[in-house]
């Protein structure tokens, strides 16, 4: 039978070295402290204490959820949605949605009047109308999203039906998120439509801007890579692949050597463009003409008329015997 082990004087020592040691840990936590809180005001980085002028970057990610859940009901989300209740389903999220997009409107609206000293008075009824007109805008954007869908599905022989395009193609999450982010921007309202973007972006690997202007029946095809620009114009039927960069040429500074943001710095795609993987096309005077076809790994800064085809010129191959190497 084991004895009970009795402390020994050393072990009595350790007791008060270890409160020491833990106390001084915690005194040096609260000076780390100090610190950091000392960097918010030296450096910024800090939402306001009033909590009240940004918005909650995780109620804008579940308000976009929501509104996915309402562009493609059953398909996004966490249960079905039976025929009917879809009344009933509709009506809750819309209630649902307009009192939490208000919120996160107003909040981002409040945020931009502080920093430009102006007034407060009008965001929160200036998000009320933001609100509305995008849940009006939703049946507009589902036809969209079906267009898309569609451009998917026949341009994918691999694709078995529409059901597997919504559920599978990183492109449908971020085309359908790039054109609810659209309707805020062209609205004006401040952070959100960027949150929500990045967001797509962080989740599929395809960066679309929500200032971009892009057409009717958009298809990227892979998706990991595409970047759309902010000044970027896509026609109809386009398609991108992988890798594909409609960016921007150069940044002008101004006298201060400070990048002169706004202008046209993005190219134009034209109707029916094919714009193959690695492409990259920038500036905002570039135009692709409509029925061209944009080669894989193309490197262009200049317009391309209309029925035109750019590609990289083929490598040759030479078979070399191999006593015949040199080092």
């Amino acid at each position: 039978m084991d004895r009970p082990k009795h402390s020994t004087a050393s072990d009595k020592k350790l007791v008060p070295m270890c409160e020491m040691a833990m106390f001084e840990t915690r005194n040096h936590l609260g000076i780390l402290a100090s610190h950091i809180v000392n960097s918010y005001d030296a450096d910024g980085g800090f939402n306001h204490p009033d909590g009240r002028n940004l918005p909650s970057r995780e109620r804008v990610i579940s308000i976009l959820r929501d509104l996915l859940r309402l562009c493609f009901p059953g398909y996004f989300g966490s249960g079905p949605v039976v025929k009917n209740d879809v009344s009933f389903f509709v009506n809750a999220l819309i209630d649902a949605l307009y009192i939490h997009l208000r919120e996160e409107i107003a909040r981002s609206l409040i945020h931009e009047a502080r920093l430009n000293q102006k007034n407060e008075d009008a965001c929160q009824d200036r998000a009320d109308v933001v609100s509305l007109e995008l849940l009006e805008s939703i049946p507009r954007i589902r036809k969209l999203l079906m267009g898309d869908v569609a451009a998917a599905y026949n341009g994918d022989p691999a694709a078995k039906s529409h059901a597997e395009i919504i559920l599978s193609y990183p492109c449908i999450e971020a085309i359908a998120t790039y054109r609810i982010a659209h309707e805020l921007y062209i609205r004006q309202a401040p952070l959100i439509p960027r949150i929500i973007s990045e967001y797509a972006h962080s989740r599929t690997g395809i960066d679309i801007h929500p200032g971009a202007i892009i057409g009717t029946h958009f298809f990227i095809d892979h998706g990991t890579g595409v970047v759309i620009g902010e000044t970027a114009r896509i026609g109809n039927n386009v398609k991108l692949y992988q890798g594909v960069t409609l960016g921007a040429l150069s940044f002008r500074k101004n006298i201060d050597g400070r990048l002169v943001k706004g202008g046209k710095r993005h190219p134009t795609i034209d109707d029916e463009v094919v714009i193959y993987s690695g492409a990259t096309i920038l500036g905002g005077d570039t135009t692709i003409g409509h029925n061209s076809v944009i080669g894989a790994n193309v490197w262009l800064t200049g317009s391309v008329p209309p029925h035109t085809k750019v590609t990289i010129g083929s490598p040759t191959m030479e078979v070399v015997p191999k006593d015949a190497r040199t080092a």
